[in-house]
């Protein structure tokens, strides 16, 4: 399949095949394909975490609203964001780029200060929203890649955060759970699987300047 043949193919799966578990390489793409997502400024406000503990998943599926998807996936993928965030994270980026890059003090810093004042301007509600948006993004850059990989997947929104927090001890990591993403197969039976996708005209959500 080309890359939109797999974009067709792909659908928010409503059961998986609960005997169908995905390999070690492909979640590695998947962690790959995260870390690899573009966010602002390339700072990854972000974490991801991979469950394949049926207990947790199973605990967390009455705090999913009953959506038995979060139980029946090979793997259960949820995107953090922190809870409090700081002009921190700027030092440790560009540490980061002086050790991948070896670029100069001189040609960093003035980068450096534009972003460290940037970050400590925001207030921490601006700054969890910032950082929400970046969720997105891998989000976006998760289904696609699923999509190419034949891996099937069901983004969610529909969760209570506060209680995915409690059971996954993330408070203790300054963590809050943004987005889930249980992967795997489809099965046979998912009554979504042959229907076909509906998608408004592209000229009803093309705008094309020339």
């Amino acid at each position: 399949m080309n890359s939109i043949e797999s974009l067709q193919w792909r659908y928010a799966v409503k059961k998986f095949d609960t005997k169908k578990i995905l390999s070690t390489a492909q979640i590695e793409t998947l962690k790959e394909a995260f870390n690899l997502t573009a966010t602002s400024y390339g700072l990854q406000p972000l974490k991801l975490l991979v469950i394949k503990n049926k207990d947790i998943q199973k605990e967390l599926v009455v705090h999913s609203y009953n959506q038995p998807q979060v139980l029946e996936a090979s793997h259960l993928l949820v995107i953090c964001i922190p809870k409090e965030y700081s002009s921190k994270e700027v030092e440790n980026y560009f540490n980061l780029v002086k050790k991948v890059r070896a670029t100069p003090d001189s040609v960093m810093n003035p980068f450096k200060k534009f972003l460290t004042a940037e970050i400590e301007k925001k207030t921490q509600a601006e700054l969890f929203a910032w950082n929400k948006n970046q969720a997105y993004l891998a989000l976006g850059n998760l289904l696609t890649i699923c999509a190419l990989e034949k891996i099937d997947s069901c983004p969610m929104e529909g969760f209570i955060p506060e209680k995915y927090d409690e059971v996954l001890n993330l408070d203790a990591q300054n963590l809050t759970a943004t987005l889930a993403l249980p992967v795997g197969f489809r099965a046979d039976d998912d009554y979504m699987k042959d229907l076909k996708k509906v998608r408004k005209n592209l000229e009803d959500v093309i705008i094309e300047i020339n």
